[in-house]
């Protein structure tokens, strides 16, 4: 069955302060290390220029987005983690946030965790997946900004960000690019599979 979208809303807008909303259909999260990439993923994915606002400024997502896709399942932006400039309080306001999402939600469906596929993952890249697998999810890791490595690096880079998850052998990990849309396939069929 072909995957298509019809149409993509941004919903809901949770702030540190509010209630997370209900939601009955499957929830498809993603997180993601400040300037990684999401927002253009999720554009991507919808296609959609402009619907995920993607900022010059790492550190803008504050919020945990809900986008309601084909009136069917939501794709969530969790907040962009990592980055220093923001105050440590605040920083560990969103992880709550993030993990009060993860505990709370009774129809996440997998846990979608990009990581810029030029750079070894961070002590926070390594947290976050050791963190997500904890709460009982097996993260499925989308190497972000592939267009920027040529054929012949990309299967190191893979092993390289494999290795420092300490993925297990099956854990499937997606090389994408916002550019050319390599990986979108690979997303959508995952998606589609878990509907």
């Amino acid at each position: 069955m072909e995957f298509k979208i019809k149409n993509a809303e941004l919903e809901t807008v949770c702030g540190i302060t509010s209630k997370l909303p209900y939601n009955t259909q499957p929830e498809f999260a993603f997180a993601g290390k400040s300037n990684v990439g999401k927002s253009s993923l999720i554009n991507g994915l919808m296609n959609r220029k402009k619907l995920a606002r993607t900022s010059a400024e790492p550190g803008k997502t504050q919020t945990i987005n809900f986008y309601h896709v084909n009136n069917d399942f939501y794709l969530v932006d969790l907040p962009g983690y990592g980055y220093a400039k923001r105050a440590k309080g605040e920083v560990e306001k969103w992880g709550k946030m993030i993990e009060n999402y993860l505990h709370s939600s009774k129809v996440l469906k997998n846990v979608f965790l990009l990581i810029d596929i030029r750079h070894e993952p961070s002590a926070n890249d390594i947290q976050m997946y050791e963190w997500i697998v904890h709460q009982g999810f097996e993260p499925i890791i989308i190497a972000t900004k592939a267009d920027k490595l040529n054929k012949s690096q990309l299967p190191k880079a893979v092993k390289v960000i494999r290795q420092t998850l300490n993925m297990s052998a099956d854990g499937i990990l997606i090389p994408y690019s916002a550019i050319t849309k390599k990986g979108r396939e690979e997303i959508y069929d995952i998606i589609n599979e878990r509907l």
